[in-house]
């Protein structure tokens, strides 16, 4: 295959695994975080943008368009044509700047269309290339964060349905890696649910700014050609039309802060995803769940006998480098020198990077969640050997009844000592303890030794 810059490439070529093995995994996003759907929505934007200003400053010399100038900026605004994005590079090629090749390509559109010179000097009317880029961003961002949250809602919805099979299942509770107080593979999976549920509405709510106000944000180069007009309120509206919230204290650029807002709010999902991708790990390899096996699958290439959770280290692998780049955008994109430098530029080229690794990450787990199965069987022989465990339920009973060092007792008889049914139960008879409270502890298997985990599971 040749090298060239105008080599054809193919996913085995791609530098990025993104692009490459990840391919089919990131599609949904690419119509919005490509270099094409940039470069598409800055079109909408410029189309837009004349269009709204021909409505709100009638007066102006070309603000009447010709019926087939208004009609192909409409187009424009809607949906670009498919081949728009690759002749808009082709004139970034001669001019060496990406936004003034977008204004440049309008403005060809319509005078192909019928538009009149004066209407031409229209695009891109009192616009610094940050207005352009920043609303197209937010609007990209806007896209891109309601197609993840699909795949969210999809990844809560699979685990509040385990959450509620499993509700009654008990399991083994570890702290510290240890066996502690029982509890159900249910309730655990409600606890990742909740959490979820919270950084998922923590997310969404982030607000997605915009501004509109020409090269240092004080509507100068508006104001010296048209004082008459109210700008602000203009560019507000015009904001507004495109489903964000308008921003009016700005520099050149937009302060990014919600950007940084954005980004830390995903990373926080990450988190939890990481979170969940380790207990469930850790609960394949003590036997817990167990991995339903794939025909044709190979688990390694020498131990035959292997499945092992791929899914759930995919999904680790690939929140952490997610991450690792979105903790970057939440502090460096709100920090720019004086009125604006441009680093923001280049790391903002990344952002469909990061969203990239989190797709791919939530995909990985909704096909290991889609695997696995709870092993009751093996839970129930940890709990065979586990009867310390109820050392807790013992010294609150005797709390409960009054009667002083019941935490001490335990802690001597429990501590490091193997215990079993009947250990347990003869220490319970030399308790100070009514008849009644004995029996019911000597009654408790470590098994149902559980409190309200179970209804907590149902009612996630």
């Amino acid at each position: 295959m040749s090298a060239g810059p105008e080599a054809t490439l193919t996913a085995l070529d791609a530098l990025s695994p993104v692009d490459g093995r990840y391919a089919h995994a990131t599609a949904p996003l690419r119509a919005w975080l490509s270099e094409a759907g940039l470069i598409r929505e800055r079109i909408r934007i410029e189309a837009r943008w004349l269009l709204h200003l021909v409505q709100a400053a009638p007066a102006l010399p070309g603000a009447d368009l010709t019926a087939t100038a208004r009609q192909r900026a409409g187009e424009l605004a809607r949906e670009p044509d498919a081949a728009a994005a690759t002749a808009v590079k082709a004139i970034e090629a001669r001019i060496n700047h990406d936004v003034k090749a977008v204004e440049y390509y309008v403005r060809e559109q319509l005078q192909t269309a019928g538009a009149t010179p004066a209407t031409l000097e229209l695009v891109h009317f009192g616009c610094t290339s940050e207005d352009i880029n920043n609303l197209s961003y937010a609007r990209l961002l806007q896209h891109s964060r309601a197609t993840l949250l699909l795949t969210l809602e999809a990844r809560i919805g699979e685990l509040r349905a385990l959450a509620r099979r499993y509700a009654e299942v008990p399991m083994p509770a570890r702290t510290h890696g240890q066996l502690a107080s029982p509890t159900t593979l249910g309730k655990e999976c409600a606890n990742f649910v909740a959490r979820l549920e919270r950084a998922r509405t923590r997310w969404a709510q982030v607000v997605i700014l915009g501004k509109w106000n020409g090269a240092v944000g004080n509507f100068n180069a508006h104001v010296c050609a048209v004082p008459s007009l109210d700008w602000p309120k203009i560019a507000e509206s015009f904001v507004r039309s495109l489903g964000l919230e308008y921003n009016p204290w700005t520099t050149q650029i937009e302060p990014h802060d919600w950007m940084g807002e954005y980004c830390d709010a995903l990373a926080a999902i990450n988190v939890i995803f990481t979170d969940l991708s380790r207990d469930v790990w850790g609960y394949i390899s003590l036997g817990y769940l167990r991995q339903r096996a794939v025909a044709g699958e190979v688990g390694s290439s020498t131990m035959p006998h292997k499945v092992n959770p791929i899914d759930f280290e995919n999904a680790e692998g690939n929140c952490g480098v997610a991450n690792a780049l979105l903790r970057h955008f939440a502090e460096k994109l709100p920090v720019s020198r004086w009125q604006r430098d441009l680093t923001d530029s280049t790391v903002l080229r990344n952002i469909g990077v990061a969203l990239g690794h989190a797709l791919i990450a939530w995909n990985s787990l909704g096909r290991g969640l889609a695997k696995i199965e709870a092993d009751p069987q093996r839970m129930v022989a940890d709990f065979s050997t586990a009867w310390e465990v109820l050392g807790e339920a013992v010294q609150t009973a005797l709390r409960a009844a009054g009667i002083p060092g019941g935490y001490e007792r335990l802690k001597e008889f429990t501590r490091g000592q193997a215990i079993d049914g009947p250990t347990l139960g003869a220490f319970i008879d030399t308790l100070p303890l009514p008849a009644d409270a004995k029996a019911r502890l000597r009654a408790l298997k470590p098994a149902d030794y559980v409190g309200l985990a179970a209804r907590l599971a149902r009612e996630i």
